[in-house]
């Protein structure tokens, strides 16, 4: 008589097996919907931040702006990000993500529709700051969530999940925005976009606690996210964190190459208008497009490092050679402005999106490979401060190129096309295996981790 074998479930190392009728318990899959929540939160952030990129050819005709002040425009939104991005840490490590994450989405949401108020540039360059600040705390929330969520191996993936937000907020945009903008006029459209904001809150509030604390958490999946161990809670100092070389290799990683992205989002239909004479009507079919191209991307490139660390990679090796594989698909980015036809451009922007994504995914992650969850959140938001602070810089240079060369976007594209490489090889040099980092700080009544 054969006896069948039950399949075991996947259990923490150390942890007590939980068994019933001789079968061990599933582990349950809530950790999935507080990702999912975060997924829908990165879409409404970015559904909200890329109206003013939508609209930019139009506002720029209707209300005269120039390239510089459009730059201006758009970089007071990204120096408020750094600040914010600072703050934003420092916050969600006192707070907790659950009522951190509800301020951050108060202010943003308010900001977003004080669009619909202004009628200059330094009326928009106010609102575009407001919604800086509340929109910086986005990531360090959702970063911090899923390191409270999910264990190492998961990480990449949710991370790549909840990201792809972005992507798919940067689909909707171009679909809706320009409908609402030419039947309503464009100031209906920044205030339908900050409502959104709002809708997800009361589900936020509704929803989320800590896994710990939640009636929906079954105790095996508890010990599963609690698998790795024990550590020490209580927030960092900054000045602690900046000694270690793991967050100097964050910060910069995410320095040199966030201003790619920031340019994407704002400038991208000022390319195509530019260069292949695309209106307001014209725009949805391009943006989608590539958008989605960076959606597969960014949930692509979470899962591949998960998938090679399973099969046995180290973390180190995993994850980098995951972020060389987009560093190398992006250098062709370069010859955007030269493709004479725009799907051609289109193409090679989209590949460059994707592989945007598939790197932010894997950078992200960085921060919880190399930190313990207590200081998560303030090295995001050191890592988000330097990429919102570069991006500011590269607003206002991509602005002075595009006026003194009569917008040429070659040597912009071109910029673009090295960062990622350049960034790879300068947090190889500074976390070569990307060690935990030593954090000697105690934290009150808590022993060393």
């Amino acid at each position: 008589m054969t006896t069948r074998t039950e399949r075991p479930t996947v259990t923490a190392p150390g942890a007590t097996g939980i068994a019933a009728s001789g079968a061990l318990e599933r582990v349950g899959r809530y950790r999935w919907t507080i990702c999912a929540l975060l997924f829908f939160a990165t879409t409404i952030n970015y559904v909200d931040r890329q109206v003013l990129g939508i609209l930019a050819p139009t506002l720029q005709r209707d209300l005269g702006w120039s390239e510089t002040q459009y730059s201006a425009v758009v970089s007071w939104f990204t120096a408020a990000y750094a600040l914010g991005f600072l703050f934003a840490g420092r916050l969600l490590d006192k707070l907790g993500t659950r009522i951190g994450y509800a301020i951050a989405i108060t202010i943003w949401s308010l900001s977003a529709m004080a669009h619909s108020l202004a009628r200059n540039a330094v009326q928009f360059s106010v609102a575009r700051f407001a919604l800086g600040l509340g929109e910086s705390g986005n990531f360090p929330a959702s970063i911090k969530t899923v390191a409270e969520w999910f264990p190492a191996r998961e990480r990449a993936l949710a991370t790549g999940i909840f990201n792809a937000g972005t992507n798919v907020g940067a689909v909707i945009t171009p679909i809706v925005v320009p409908w609402i903008a030419l039947h309503f006029g464009w100031r209906v459209a920044f205030i339908w976009t900050g409502a959104l904001s709002f809708t997800w809150l009361m589900v936020w509030l509704r929803v989320y606690r800590p896994p710990q604390e939640h009636p929906r958490v079954r105790p095996a999946e508890l010990s599963y996210i609690q698998s790795e161990p024990a550590e020490r809670v209580g927030s960092m100092r900054w000045a602690d964190l900046l000694k270690h070389r793991q967050t100097w290799a964050f910060a910069l990683g995410k320095g040199m190459t966030d201003p790619v992205w920031w340019f994407y989002l704002f400038w991208l239909p000022k390319f195509l208008d530019a260069r292949y004479g695309i209106k307001l009507g014209q725009v949805m079919a391009p943006l989608v497009v590539i958008y989605l191209l960076a959606d597969v991307g960014s949930i692509f490139g979470g899962w591949l490092s998960g998938a090679l660390i399973k099969r046995g990679w180290s973390v180190n090796v995993g994850r980098k050679t995951t972020m060389l594989i987009p560093a190398t698909l992006i250098v062709p980015t370069m010859f955007a402005p030269a493709a004479s036809n725009m799907w051609v451009a289109v193409l090679i922007v989209g590949v460059a999106a994707a592989s945007h994504q598939w790197w932010s995914a894997n950078v992200f992650t960085l921060a919880s490979d190399m930190f313990p969850r207590r200081a998560v959140g303030s090295v995001v938001g050191i890592g988000g401060f330097a990429g919102a602070i570069t991006g500011f810089g590269f607003q206002r240079l991509t602005g002075l190129i595009l006026q003194r060369t009569n917008n040429n976007y070659t040597l912009v594209f071109l910029m673009c096309g090295f960062a990622y490489l350049a960034a790879l090889l300068v947090i190889h040099l500074l976390a070569p295996r990307l060690e935990r980092a030593q954090l000697d700080v105690p934290a009150t009544g808590e022993t060393a981790a």
